[in-house]
């Protein structure tokens, strides 16, 4: 989801869809040229993630006022595309996830039990990592 409403989507569980986060709002213009990511899983960033994304290409932590955005911090939760958390799993810099605001479209490309390897635990988060 780019935004905090969920208009009737369903979450990995099947349940109603929680939003992500407000702040920031979560996700990213969905209408902007050259972006056709879908913002569907919900993670809680990690310093690490964050550097890893920086280094190839995915610069979420510069602030862009012309997209109202203010750059993000360890520990804000955002919208991720599938495809770059699968990337940074990959790579052994996934940051968790927060099931109850992934969308369910996720399991199309995630195995459920991979998403559960990830799950977002607030007691044992360690944001730079």
């Amino acid at each position: 989801m780019s935004t905090d409403e969920t208009d009737g989507d369903r979450n990995v569980f099947g349940g109603e869809l929680a939003p992500c986060g407000r702040e920031p709002t979560t996700g990213y213009l969905r209408d902007v040229d050259g972006d056709v990511g879908e913002h569907t899983l919900c993670a809680v960033v990690t310093a690490e993630f964050l550097a890893y994304g920086r280094e190839r290409g995915n610069d979420l932590v510069t602030p862009r006022s012309e997209f109202d955005f203010p750059g993000l911090e360890p520990g804000d939760r955002w919208c991720l595309c599938v495809g770059r958390w699968v990337e940074a799993a990959d790579a052994g810099v996934a940051p968790p996830v927060v099931l109850e605001a992934t969308n369910e479209s996720v399991l199309r490309a995630v195995d459920p039990d991979r998403l559960r390897e990830h799950e977002f635990d607030p007691e044992t988060f360690d944001p730079e990592g």
